[in-house]
């Protein structure tokens, strides 16, 4: 079968083609064949795989939180933990992934649990670094549900430490984040105690 490198490929949209075009020049100046069979639809796989990695920039996480809001007389701790995440460090555009645990301590409003963990998707798929990601997580749900407090734990590994530079292969990230009654250390170790239970 005789492949060409110049025969137009169907593409589903022009955002996909025009990003396509940018790795089909990334291979060939990286010296590989782009004719060769493996890598004739790589381009355009990259391309989707891209924008996959990427939709968080086309959601907007409030609205994810306010989509399930709801009025209730509670004022204890609410956690939600080991939330496996994937994200793509922005320096390197290599991944970076691990679990972030979240707590918060409502004030007349909660939010559905499944959002929490929607809101840290919604900002690991954007080019990142760990330590704003825990910020903007933070962030989100105290603008949102204006809590007494919340905390933000995040453990990750990253590849750019594992694949290249001082190839550290078993280095932990951990970063957190926190406002309102967890600046007390009380409420902060009570939240650690909890997460580390299994």
């Amino acid at each position: 079968m005789d492949f060409n490198i110049n025969q137009p490929v169907p593409f589903e949209d022009e955002k996909t083609a025009k990003i396509a075009e940018h790795y089909l020049e990334i291979i060939k100046l990286l010296g590989e064949d782009a004719g060769r069979e493996g890598l004739l639809k790589t381009p355009e796989r990259v391309s989707k795989a891209m924008q996959f990695l990427m939709q968080g920039y086309e959601q907007i996480p409030e609205d994810i939180i306010q989509s399930a809001m709801f009025t209730e007389d509670y004022r204890q701790m609410v956690i939600v933990k080991d939330i496996d995440f994937y994200s793509m460090c922005e320096h390197h555009m290599l991944p970076f992934f691990g679990k972030a645990h979240v707590a918060y301590i409502p004030n007349k409003k909660i939010t559905g649990l499944s959002k929490i963990a929607r809101i840290v998707e919604v900002f690991a798929r954007r080019m990142q670094v760990q330590e704003r990601m825990t910020t903007q997580i933070k962030e989100c749900i105290q603008k949102t549900l204006n809590p007494m407090g919340v905390m933000v734990i995040i453990e990750a590994q990253h590849l750019c430490m594992q694949m290249r530079g001082v190839q550290k292969q078993h280095s932990i990230t951990t970063t957190s984040d926190f406002t309102g009654v967890f600046e007390q250390a009380k409420t902060r170790e009570e939240f650690i105690n909890l997460i580390n239970k299994k």
